[in-house]
């Protein structure tokens, strides 16, 4: 078995065509294609800045025993 990762083009027409040299003999296979349309933009996320944050939040209580008690719930 052999796994292949490609990116190609489809033409004008709608029509996809590979031609792709594999190691197996002759024979009967079976091809899977999973067709993920390649977006010309990369989509990035803003993360959240936390900064803002920073020793502005303050615990009271034992930490440990909060823990504890949320996994005894399970």
């Amino acid at each position: 078995m052999e796994v292949l990762k490609l990116t190609t083009t489809i033409d004008e027409s709608g029509y996809l065509s590979l031609n792709i040299p594999t190691q197996l003999a002759a024979g009967l296979v079976n091809i899977v294609v999973v067709l993920n349309p390649v977006s010309s933009e990369v989509k990035q996320h803003p993360r959240y800045n936390f900064s803002d944050l920073v020793g502005r939040l303050t615990w009271q209580g034992d930490a440990v025993a909060i823990q504890r008690s949320l996994r005894d719930e399970w």
